[in-house]
């Protein structure tokens, strides 16, 4: 089957097929949607800006020239994906007064918006496998993590999430949609296209449980476990200072693991409700826009060497100016 094909819309029992889908947006009422849209502008600058600040501090400062940065420099480029698959369409639905997204435009945005979460959530995988040989196993820490092993790492993050996302696409493409066409969202996702579909959507929940099992349950248990070992280590040293220093290098990790999996587990558990709500909507918001926006600030926040390294890009810019 090619591209092509995969994206032209099947006919319903009907005869007919559904060609677009009308994206409700965040507000229906016309007076809120100046207000929606500066506000999310912000929030899109805020987060490209704080993102590309990071990655550029990471590139100016030695110090940061290692394994973990190198990570969450990574992290940083999904999290301008991320936020770019959404927001800027939205954006400019807003502008235009305009609803409509075609089929096939929804299909990619949902299959970009898959495989960018996916990388993300194996690079947080990496993250922890990576404090778990700097504090559990700090000989061999090096070896076990060369750059060859790093970018082995994110290569293997990338075609994981790479199937993930081409299973769903092309599994959501089998489904009929002969209308309704109306997606109370501001973007395109499983949850919302499996309510409209006119066929059976219970193998493509059973397949969307199965691979999310595996594809997010695996790395969030290689991250319990690994946090398990180096609490069991961090508890071993006698200092307490060397204690709170092993800690707070896995502080920011933590807290953007806890938000990452809450807010996606929360919106992919809710498929049996009868009807999709606004709670939707705002989960919508914290997996889209939130979670990109809050990384850089988690991160630099308890972070010396990443603020030292942020001040001398801001001040490098002052200069330049």
């Amino acid at each position: 089957i090619s591209l092509q094909e995969l994206m032209q819309p099947k006919p319903g029992a009907n005869g007919t097929a559904v060609t677009e889908f009308i994206l409700l947006g965040l507000v229906e009422t016309p007076g809120l949607r100046p207000a929606v849209f500066v506000l999310f502008l912000l929030a899109y600058l805020v987060t490209v800006g704080g993102n590309l600040s990071i990655l550029a501090a990471i590139l100016v400062e030695p110090k940061l020239h290692t394994p973990m940065y190198f990570f969450l420099g990574n992290l940083s480029v999904l999290d301008i994906g991320c936020i770019t698959v959404t927001v800027p369409s939205m954006l400019g639905r807003l502008l235009f007064h305009k609803r409509t997204v075609p089929y096939a435009a929804c299909l990619s945005q949902l299959f970009f918006f898959h495989l960018l979460v996916g990388v993300d959530c194996f690079l947080l995988t990496a993250m922890a496998y990576d404090r778990f040989l700097a504090i559990c196993r700090p000989l061999t820490y090096s070896t076990r993590m060369s750059p060859t092993v790093q970018r082995r790492l994110v290569a293997v993050s990338w075609a994981c999430a790479f199937s993930n996302a081409l299973t769903h696409t092309v599994a959501i493409s089998t489904l009929n949609f002969c209308g309704p066409s109306v997606i109370n969202h501001f973007y395109c996702d499983l949850p919302q296209l499996f309510q409209l579909s006119c066929s059976s959507t219970q193998l493509n929940e059973l397949l969307l449980f199965g691979v999310g099992f595996i594809m997010a349950g695996t790395p969030l248990a290689l991250v319990v476990t690994s946090y398990i070992h180096v609490a069991a280590a961090v508890l071993r040293i006698r200092s307490a200072e060397g204690r709170k220093k092993a800690f707070s290098t896995c502080g920011s990790h933590l807290t953007v693991v806890a938000i990452f999996y809450g807010s996606g587990i929360f919106n992919y558990m809710r498929l049996g409700s009868a009807k999709l709500s606004d709670k939707d909507k705002a989960v919508g918001i914290f997996n889209t826009v939130a979670n990109p926006m809050l990384n850089p600030i988690i991160y630099s926040l308890r972070n010396p060497d990443v603020q030292g390294a942020l001040w001398r890009v801001i001040k490098g810019r002052w200069s330049l100016v």
